[in-house]
């Protein structure tokens, strides 16, 4: 009889465990999103979205380029969108099959920065044929809406504005709130990012030494400050804000190499410190290199970006800062969780329950 109960519980168990725990969590979203620089998977546990209530359950990247072609011809390489279609397709297995996310709410998306290229249809045709899944590519002023949503506290949207710095280009903006239910987004954005300034001035180069770069780099400055004044111009208000969110890789290459790794949400800096850290990435890279022997956190930025990325990932970030007026006096942020604002946004989107930024 004892035997028999024990084999009753056990069943019992078994049974209990293959239909809730195996069973889909309808609170957990999933999205892969295809970057200039990369892949990122991202899978969220969400719980209260209105009030930002959701936990990271998982993160991981895939260093997958694919913007390169962009600064060459226009298009996607061939060999690039094969790659990170394999990539895509591997990794949305792997969240149905072993995360068990249901999947409408798996969401894959490609980058303002990608959606740039000529021939982003191919990349989409072979994410379908490969998925089932859709391919929508967000333009940098949607983009630009989905970081302020998923990048900033909303007590903040009034006083604030973000900027992306990305491999492709750099996006953001700010809204301005009319009454308690309108917010109306301004978007910002500019043609370059972290790997399309690196190719353009790759292309002014006569040989790969990191001198000529830095020579090349420092003749496209004006250029950059004329291009970032010319954004700010036409939407004024955002240098009245007082607050700056900032994020991208570029950023995080920044506060990372500088600081070393942070578990908080929002870090404050200030233009002092992206001037000392731009001094050091274009003439002192040794001590980085060094840092890195022992360092994982440093060492895994230089795997990411060689030096030359991140002398042009640094002039974005400073130009984009030196032409806010009175920049010291403003309160600067790098918004860790940056990378995961879109997805954010995405399930806010499908809330009844949040507020509509147009």
């Amino acid at each position: 009889m004892k035997n028999t109960k024990l084999y009753f519980l056990a069943v019992l168990f078994l049974f209990f465990q293959s239909h809730v725990f195996g069973q889909e969590n309808e609170n957990l979203f999933a999205g892969i999103e295809i970057g200039s620089k990369g892949i990122k998977m991202t899978v969220l546990d969400v719980y209260n979205i209105k009030k930002g209530g959701f936990n990271i359950k998982s993160y991981w990247t895939e260093n997958v380029g694919i913007a390169k072609g962009i600064s060459i011809d226009g298009n996607l390489l061939p060999e690039d969108i094969e790659k990170a279609a394999n990539v895509v397709a591997e990794n949305y297995k792997k969240i149905k099959t072993e995360v068990k996310i249901a999947d409408e709410n798996i969401f894959i998306v490609g980058s303002s920065g990608v959606a740039m290229a000529k021939n982003t249809q191919v990349l989409a045709d072979k994410i379908k044929q490969l998925t089932s899944k859709s391919l929508e590519f967000i333009d940098a002023q949607t983009e630009g809406k989905m970081l302020l949503k998923g990048c900033i506290p909303p007590i903040d949207y009034k006083d604030s504005m973000v900027l992306d710095i990305g491999g492709g280009n750099t996006k953001g903006g700010y809204v301005d709130v009319f009454n308690t239910e309108t917010f109306v987004f301004f978007p910002l954005s500019l043609n370059y990012g972290t790997i399309t300034l690196t190719e353009a001035v790759n292309k002014k180069t006569r040989n790969d030494e990191i001198g000529e770069f830095n020579i090349k780099s420092f003749g496209f400055l004006p250029m950059l400050r004329e291009q970032v004044n010319a954004m700010y111009n036409s939407k004024p208000v955002a240098l009245d804000k007082q607050k700056v969110y900032m994020s991208g890789g570029a950023v995080w290459a920044f506060y990372t190499l500088l600081n070393g790794p942070t578990k908080e949400q929002f870090n404050e800096f200030k233009l002092e410190d992206v001037i000392n850290y731009d001094a050091m990435v274009k003439n002192n890279f040794k001590r980085f290199e060094d840092l890195a022997k022992t360092d994982k956190e440093i060492d895994k930025v230089l795997k990411t970006y060689s030096q030359k990325y991140l002398i042009s990932a640094s002039n974005l970030l400073l130009v984009t800062l030196e032409a806010i007026p009175n920049i010291n006096e403003k309160k600067l942020y790098f918004a860790k969780e940056g990378q995961i604002a879109w997805l954010v946004s995405y399930i806010a989107d499908r809330s009844k329950k949040v507020k509509k930024v147009w």
